[in-house]
């Protein structure tokens, strides 16, 4: 009996260690977690694409719950290898599917999502962060790769996850926390 509550106490502990890990703001770049003072996982969920796993997402917010008005970052882990400018070209495009018909601004935007987005391998992460009325930051594996100081790109950019308009909704819902 002592056995088999030991075992029980051990499964537990190690079946709560992923959710802690999970929910510690140090998933996030020490430089990030120095722009809020007290950093929350909102959010998470996995983005597939015809089954194929992408990346698993976790959005982060400086709120209780999700406020565009306030900074917020998305964590994204990679489940396979990207090129810089097949991430840039996506978001682009959907960007441009999102309501952007600005040719010269997805230009323009294009140029700063090649300057910032790095190759991505299998395990690597890009954590983007939102800076109300600034722009955009961007880390890979931790280290500040540029920032975009243009709020309507932030906006855009973060809309491919979180406009209700998404192409992943179920994704959109888990991020916002409003999944069970």
């Amino acid at each position: 009996m002592l056995r088999i509550r030991l075992l029980m106490s051990l499964l537990c502990a190690a079946l709560a260690l992923p959710v802690a890990a999970t929910a510690s703001n140090t998933a996030l770049p020490e430089a990030v977690r120095t722009l809020a003072p007290d950093w929350r996982q909102l959010g998470s969920g996995e983005m597939s694409w015809f089954g194929l796993r992408l990346y698993d997402a976790q959005l982060w917010g400086s709120a209780a719950s999700f406020s565009p008005a306030s900074p917020y970052a998305l964590h994204l882990t990679y489940a396979r290898d990207f090129s810089a400018e097949r991430l840039a070209d996506t978001s682009i495009d959907e960007m441009r599917r999102l309501g952007t018909r600005d040719e010269a601004t997805l230009a323009r935007w294009r140029a700063e999502l090649g300057r910032v987005f790095p190759e991505v391998k299998r395990g690597d992460v890009i954590v983007g962060v939102h800076l109300p009325d600034r722009g955009a930051r961007f880390y890979h594996q931790g280290k500040l790769t540029g920032e975009v100081n243009d709020p309507a790109f932030a906006r855009a950019f973060f809309a491919i996850w979180l406009d209700p308009r998404t192409r992943a909704p179920e994704l959109r819902t888990r991020l916002l926390g409003s999944a069970s």
